[in-house]
């Protein structure tokens, strides 16, 4: 087992909260969001210098958040840790580390706008990024981390807003929806048959004291159909969850289905390649046994990357979806270095 980390915090995290009205949504979810920003204390006497430091935002995978980054856990590192650690090592320079809560009650986040969930994906350029300008003494470059949901929400938000990211790091992001998603919808429905519907089991899980392990996954493909097709609301369905596949024959609805493409990193590289060309750093990596067969759409990605001559790192590790934190001692420190220079 890994050796458990007992090395207290020496820097400062700091605990604030701000309201947007872009997160307003269709589950009622709050608005008001807390943002956990730690610095380490050689970033600390940096800033009190007047040096000015890049900024990192760490984007939780599924069913995870940043503040939870932060939070004790048994054998393990929490994230505040991890940067200290780095930092005291030379391994990378201080910067800015933010850890925003971007829960939803569908269990996660893909970070794209949807009047279903919120629009986090401008959230995230727009709003988020004018309270860290305000707070603190950056240099105006920011950058995108994340594992799983939260990779696919580093990589998609350097496309869709090339203004706002100057570097991003995706660990084992969602890519290559057709093996991801496609294989899993006969698991998928016979899980809400009962329910008839993706809205009625959204809104039985809100009302249930617990849940099952099939719900997780059940619930992810309600939060991906939100994220990815929300549909209008009416009067017998004022959320808009409504999966791609029919709940009697569990045939695919194929011009749903393609909106849900849409939004795969596969296809949105072909429109969108030229905004990753401006980043100083497109860090990606994926283990070699992903229990998601992530590694084969991201084998595909980084292979259409070279193609369309978008400099890139691409990194294949021995490892699977899980377990996976050590990788961002390899991504945190080139993300310090790429933001510096840009």
């Amino acid at each position: 087992m890994p050796a458990h980390a007992f090395t207290p915090i020496r820097g400062r995290i700091d605990r604030w909260c701000f309201s947007s009205a872009r997160l307003n949504n269709r589950l009622n979810d709050p608005e008001e969001r807390e943002v956990l920003v730690h610095l380490s204390p050689e970033g600390i006497e940096a800033m009190e210098k007047g040096e000015e430091l890049p900024v990192i935002v760490y984007l939780a995978p599924f069913t995870g958040s940043g503040p939870q980054r932060a939070g004790w856990k048994a054998f393990a590192e929490t994230l505040p840790q991890r940067h200290e650690r780095l930092v005291a090592s030379a391994a990378m320079k201080p910067v800015i580390l933010v850890m925003p809560d971007t829960f939803t009650s569908l269990g996660g986040n893909q970070y794209v706008d949807s009047p279903v969930t919120g629009q986090w994906s401008t959230w995230l350029a727009e709003d988020l990024k004018k309270e860290l300008n305000s707070r603190y003494l950056t240099n105006g470059n920011f950058g995108l981390v994340g594992k799983s949901s939260g990779g696919y929400g580093a990589m998609v938000n350097a496309m869709l807003h090339p203004e706002a990211w100057h570097a991003i790091a995706s660990h084992s992001g969602d890519i290559g929806f057709d093996l991801m998603y496609g294989g899993t919808w006969g698991e998928t429905i016979t899980h809400l048959a009962s329910h008839a519907s993706g809205e009625a089991y959204v809104r039985n899980i809100a009302a249930s004291p617990s849940m099952r392990s099939a719900d997780f996954h059940a619930l992810m493909m309600c939060a991906l159909a939100a994220s990815y097709d929300p549909r209008e609301a009416n009067d017998t369905d004022d959320i808009g969850v409504c999966l791609p596949v029919d709940f009697e024959t569990c045939q695919v609805d194929q011009d749903a289905w393609a909106r849900w493409l849409a939004f795969d990193p596969l296809n949105m590289v072909e429109q969108y390649h030229q905004a990753l060309k401006g980043l100083s750093l497109c860090f990606i990596d994926c283990g070699n046994a992903d229990q998601y067969n992530i590694h084969y759409g991201t084998r595909r990605f980084a292979k259409r990357l070279k193609e369309l001559n978008v400099p890139h790192h691409y990194e294949e590790f021995a490892g699977t979806h899980s377990g996976i934190d050590h990788r961002l001692d390899v991504s945190l420190p080139l993300l310090s270095t790429a933001l510096r220079s840009n």
